[in-house]
């Protein structure tokens, strides 16, 4: 890391108190952040008490856009005018043969309808319960933060992870991730849990599964040159979408996203979710998550992606109205 860097000002971060033992080249002198009850950190810059008073005069309030009603979910329906935009999306699961669609270990069989309870999900085909398992590793305490663009592997690893987006032009991550990592590059992913931050994708994978998987990295990870082409055909059908900064009210609260990478509606609103660089805590939820059925106890209904904003306390399904959602509340 480039000199001392003071982060006593974020809001978010706190000093992490240990060292763990890890490979050389490793960062391990990083903050750690309990993201459910967090405030989003300034971009950077020291900020004296006068300063901050100003800030909190000035911030805005965040509330639900006038006439909004959150919409009914419709499993697997897609509105006429994001047909294109969900094919568009759809590509990647070509491209990367449906990395990011089931969990590690992921297995399926189907069962009598007895067999499952009422009051748990489960899909049923046929007159039949689809019954759905997989194999998780240890789960880490505080979600970990990645600052751009690690996502298949979390979905794979069932990780609930805070994102900080990091768009082109962006003017608030970029400078942070540089000020706590010394460069401009990304992803640069933050374990609170452990002390660790890094840069380079194969790392981070490497880490994550051996930390939290069974330490095998998926086929279509570990291609090296062809996993890079492939994800690059990946967003050919999207067109660069999600990767340039849309002037936007950062809120003082991150949003919380229940999603997977597999997904093209889910894509979708994460696409929105980094143009306007709002952060958000990503609750993966592939096939074979048992957070499906925590989501499924909490909604009476499981569909991907859902959204809550604890700015505005609006909670929401369907892609499209929640890509209206963001941009009606957040953007400037």
């Amino acid at each position: 890391m480039a000199g001392v860097i003071n982060v006593s000002q974020f809001p978010i971060l706190r000093t992490f108190s240990r060292r763990s033992s890890v490979p050389a080249g490793i960062r391990t002198s990083i903050p750690a952040t309990r993201a459910s009850s967090s405030e989003i950190p300034p971009s950077s810059g020291a900020t004296t008490a006068a300063t901050r008073g100003e800030e909190q005069e000035a911030a805005p309030s965040f509330a639900a856009p006038a006439g909004f009603k959150t919409p009914e979910p419709k499993r697997f329906a897609i509105r006429p005018d994001k047909g294109l935009d969900v094919a568009g999306a759809a590509l990647a699961l070509f491209f990367r043969l449906g990395t990011g669609v089931f969990l590690n270990g992921y297995s399926v069989s189907f069962v009598s309808k007895d067999e499952i309870p009422a009051d748990q999900y489960a899909l049923e085909l046929a007159g039949y319960k689809v019954k759905e398992t997989s194999k998780l590793g240890p789960r880490p305490e505080q979600p970990i933060m990645i600052y751009e663009f690690e996502r298949e592997i979390v979905a794979v690893l069932d990780l609930d992870v805070l994102f900080y987006p990091c768009p082109r032009n962006g003017p608030n991550f970029r400078p942070k991730a540089v000020e706590l990592g010394g460069k401009q590059q990304f992803p640069y992913m933050v374990d609170p849990n452990t002390g660790v931050s890094m840069y380079e994708s194969d790392a981070i994978i490497k880490y994550l599964v051996d930390k939290y998987g069974d330490g095998r990295v998926p086929l279509m990870l570990s291609l090296g040159l062809l996993t890079t082409l492939t994800a690059g055909f990946a967003m050919i059908g999207r067109m660069g979408r999600g990767q340039s900064y849309i002037p936007s009210k950062l809120p003082p609260k991150p949003l919380e996203l229940w999603a997977y990478e597999g997904s093209p509606f889910c894509k979708l609103v994460r696409e929105v979710l980094v143009e306007l660089e709002l952060p958000h805590i990503y609750r993966s939820c592939a096939r074979g998550s048992p957070k499906r059925q925590i989501l499924y106890a909490k909604t009476g209904h499981f569909q991907a992606p859902y959204l809550e904003d604890p700015n505005t306390g609006v909670q929401m399904f369907e892609s499209a109205e929640i890509i209206e959602y963001l941009t009606a509340t957040y953007a400037a």
